[in-house]
């Protein structure tokens, strides 16, 4: 029977005081909280499965609130998530849901936070995100980025930005956004990789590359996070690691 492992850890870095990023993997979810082992499940592939990070909008309040927000509404949703359609509905009803928190409470007004992730079919994936955190596809020696980040262009000689186009919340008035999707066929080998940028911002995406070529499951992911600490660990880091199995 076809399967899927997920091995994820979610980290407060060196820099911030707490945790804003929230991670969620089936029904199973992380909120602020740090993990710095990294945990593995396992899921029969068939009924939709969602794996999925937010990241909590930095210099705006509650980043934490609105992230936690979204990935337990992924986790309740996810196994519906049955076409294209219904992935797309669910990040415009997480926005909705964002914008409505903020509006019962003033003091969260201008949360807002990213996401990106896959959601796992019986015979595709879909990639979806807002924001900059990413999504990866390692099939063999390749690394691929398959999320589109919405962020202004970068001058020249610069690599990373902490500014994004579009958010779920993060405007004192509600704002609509575009999903990026992309579909791909399921194959056995397949692996993916969902983060958020504590990770992708000090780490080159071709010592990514590297690191997923030497390294698998949870030495993967251990390996990804040692590498965003010795570069200064300035973000919190979170991030999954899927593996398509058969």
């Amino acid at each position: 029977m076809p399967y899927v492992t997920v091995t994820a850890l979610s980290h407060t870095g060196l820099i911030r005081e707490h945790n804003e990023d929230s991670l969620v993997a089936g029904p199973w979810t992380l909120c602020g909280t740090v993990t710095e082992n990294p945990q593995t499940l396992v899921f029969p592939v068939g009924t939709p499965l969602v794996v999925a990070v937010a990241d909590g909008i930095g210099g705006q309040p509650a980043g934490e609130v609105a992230s936690a927000l979204v990935v337990r509404h992924l986790a309740a949703l996810g196994p519906s998530l049955e076409t294209d359609d219904a992935v797309h509905d669910v990040v415009e009803l997480c926005n909705r849901a964002v914008y409505a928190a903020a509006e019962r409470d003033p003091e969260l007004t201008t949360m807002g936070t990213t996401v990106a992730g896959a959601v796992v079919r019986e015979k595709s994936v879909v990639v979806f995100n807002v924001g900059d955190s990413r999504v990866f596809e390692g099939a063999g020696e390749d690394l691929r980025r398959v999320s589109v980040d919405d962020s202004p262009p970068l001058p020249p000689g610069r690599r990373t930005t902490s500014l994004v186009t579009q958010a779920l919340g993060g405007a004192p008035e509600f704002s609509a956004v575009t999903p990026h999707l992309t579909t791909a066929p399921l194959a056995a080998g397949d692996r993916y990789l969902v983060c958020t940028d504590g990770l992708t911002d000090p780490v080159p995406e071709d010592e990514v590359a590297d690191l997923l070529r030497r390294h698998s499951g949870g030495r993967a992911a251990f390996e990804l996070w040692k590498s965003a600490i010795e570069a200064g660990g300035p973000d919190n880091i979170t991030l999954a690691l899927l593996t398509i199995g058969e």
